[in-house]
């Protein structure tokens, strides 16, 4: 009888790798899966916490930034909000007070009518609200859209830029829309300033046998917004309306009587012109026998436009001297060394043969006409 039919007898088999090893080992425990701890250094951990300190920093930094607000269109059509944001929302429009040129009486009555409010809000309450209007009557060209471009950015206010184009629509009952809308964004972002370029466009004389029934609606809105634009639920929000016109006689009365600062934005005089010139020819080499006051004697009777266009022409008088009579392929050779010269008292007589002014004396009587009687500064 075999011994190997007895399943007992038959012995374990042992690895010769587990025989081979010391008893210390044999009897070590089994390690763990973690990981060991990393060695003590000083460096690395004050490292981790520099980089735990920066991360809360910057999640308590994410959460002291305020979201932007987002108007919430309701009750009015998504495309509507859209057209508004697109066309005439202006955060800033970057024009500073000191790159307008004169126009003191002015800049006073806009920062009455609209910076100071900001800066002293406990002073215009009541009988001293804010001016709900201001009237801006001029020739073209004298700087009415540069100051309110400027008021915006000194106050810091939302500018909204509106043209006819913008508030009238083919559809029925649309342009109130969009004037009710505009109102109520310029409420919601507020402190606002609403400008309303070429506003004889919108605000004619109402009445008249050539007025369409969507045209006295639409008026109808607008005088309705500007009533309410300081009413006593918003009279902590500051909205001002600052109009242009180049036609205040075809204004209708009821607008006139709205615009409570009626400014006249007269041609520049000579203390205006010659500051213009020299603000013009910022970054223009100039001949050191160039003098401003003799050119600003020469342009009386230009607009603020009138003598951007001369300073314009002046400055590129040596380029048009270099290039004359040359073919394209030489004028690609030149150098800009060779064409930016300084500018000469020549090239503004040259300049000013060119440029004639745009504003008659006719013009500017019958605005000043107009200001003795509906005047208001």
């Amino acid at each position: 009888m075999h011994s190997s039919c007895n399943p007992q007898l038959i012995p374990t088999r042992k690895s010769r790798s587990v025989d081979r090893l010391p008893r210390a080992v044999k009897d070590r425990p089994a390690p763990s899966k973690t990981l060991p701890p990393p060695p003590h250094d000083s460096g690395s951990r004050s490292t981790a916490k520099k980089l735990e300190q920066g991360s809360e920093q910057e999640v308590a930094g994410d959460e002291e930034k305020e979201e932007p607000r987002v108007f919430n269109p309701a009750g009015f059509e998504a495309h509507l909000v859209e057209t508004l944001e697109k066309d005439i929302l202006q955060r800033n429009p970057d024009v500073q007070w000191v790159k307008v040129a004169g126009l003191h009486e002015a800049k006073a009555i806009l920062q009455e009518a609209v910076v100071l409010p900001i800066l002293m809000p406990d002073f215009f309450k009541g009988i001293r609200r804010p001016w709900k209007g201001v009237l801006m009557v001029g020739p073209p060209g004298t700087g009415k859209t540069l100051l309110a471009k400027a008021v915006a950015t000194e106050c810091g206010t939302t500018f909204f830029n509106v043209s006819s184009s913008t508030l009238t629509s083919k559809y029925r009952g649309e342009s109130e829309k969009l004037v009710r809308l505009l109102f109520e964004m310029a409420r919601f972002h507020a402190p606002s300033t609403i400008f309303i370029d070429e506003i004889d466009s919108l605000c004619s004389q109402r009445g008249t046998d050539s007025e369409h029934e969507a045209s006295r609606r639409f008026k109808a809105e607008l005088l309705i917004q500007m009533d309410g634009l300081n009413s006593t639920s918003n009279e902590d929000k500051v909205i001002t309306v600052i109009a242009a016109t180049n036609h205040p006689g075809d204004i209708d009365e009821a607008f006139r009587r709205r615009f409570e600062k009626r400014v006249l934005i007269p041609l520049p005089n000579d203390d205006t012109r010659s500051a213009l010139l020299k603000l013009c020819l910022e970054g223009v080499m100039v001949d050191s026998k160039l003098d401003t006051n003799v050119i600003a004697d020469k342009l009386d009777g230009y607009t603020g436009s009138d003598i951007t266009n001369v300073c314009r022409d002046a400055a590129m008088m040596s380029m048009r001297r270099k290039i004359s009579g040359r073919t394209p392929s030489e004028i690609k050779k030149i150098k800009k060394e060779d064409v930016d010269l300084p500018v000469t008292m020549k090239d503004f007589e040259d300049a000013l043969a060119r440029c004639k002014k745009s504003v008659s004396l006719n013009d500017v009587s019958r605005y000043k006409a107009w200001m003795d009687e509906f005047g208001s500064c």
